[in-house]
């Protein structure tokens, strides 16, 4: 059998969508018919790829309109009576075809404030925690990094707010870190002002998309925002901060 495939060609100045019909077998996910048409039809078609297993987040683009990886969607899945749509993440600037440059969350990660465990609980150096504790973060672990949350956000898919917002992704990053039972560095200023936590409406588009099916919104974002909301928004705590600080000014 054999399917068509619409994918955007081009780089940073211009490009369009180019058609191939490429040969497809059962079990073939979307890079494998990808390969295929760089081995018959266009040997320069860029594309990024590492692991095709699903865990080293390389092979992001929107298939059909929906931010996916490509070694993880199986043609059987898709409509192949129309040609299948693939282009390159939107929220990124496009290096070329269906590469973009994602340097841009690399640098964000670098200035959330790192991981700063408190004094070790016994003489070996070691630590006692809770083991309900430790299951509420090992959710996050599980994120590859392929970005799609990034992508499918509004607020830096549309309206490009990668200055004022740091994403989905490292909105996980931060809640892991905060919700670490070791943890005692404070953020919560950053998330409020730097982080732009305040840009996000929970649509939840981004636990829609994720491969590792972590839970965004819910158990990562939404607890952020309780907490930045408590800590700057409730009368009670603001009215504390007020008396003070007064008392402070005094002496």
């Amino acid at each position: 059998m054999k399917a068509d495939f619409q994918i955007w060609r081009g780089d940073a100045s211009g490009g369009k969508l180019v058609t191939y019909s490429t040969e497809i077998a059962e079990g073939m996910v979307v890079l494998d018919a990808v390969h295929q048409i760089q081995a018959e039809h266009a040997n320069d078609l860029a594309v990024r790829w590492n692991c095709k297993a699903g865990k080293c987040g390389s092979c992001s683009a929107e298939i059909n309109g929906i931010p996916k990886l490509m070694c993880m969607t199986r043609l059987n899945e898709l409509p192949l009576n129309k040609p299948v749509l693939l282009l390159p993440m939107k929220a990124f600037p496009l290096i070329k075809d269906l590469v973009t440059d994602v340097s841009w969350n690399f640098r964000v990660k670098k200035k959330i404030k790192k991981f700063t465990p408190r004094a070790a609980d016994a003489a070996d150096g070691t630590w006692r925690i809770f083991q309900q504790d430790i299951d509420r973060v090992q959710e996050f672990r599980k994120c590859i990094e392929c970005f799609l949350c990034q992508d499918v956000c509004h607020v830096l898919r549309e309206h490009q707010l990668h200055d004022a917002f740091i994403g989905p992704r490292f909105l996980v990053h931060v809640a892991a870190l905060e919700m670490h039972p070791l943890d005692t560095e404070d953020r919560l200023e950053d998330v409020k002002k730097a982080n732009g936590i305040g840009y996000c409406n929970i649509t939840k588009c981004c636990t829609t998309v994720c491969p590792e099916e972590i839970t965004i919104t819910d158990n990562a974002i939404i607890p952020l925002k309780e907490r930045v909301a408590d800590r700057f928004y409730d009368p009670l705590k603001m009215l504390f901060r007020f008396l003070f600080r007064s008392k402070k000014i005094i002496k």
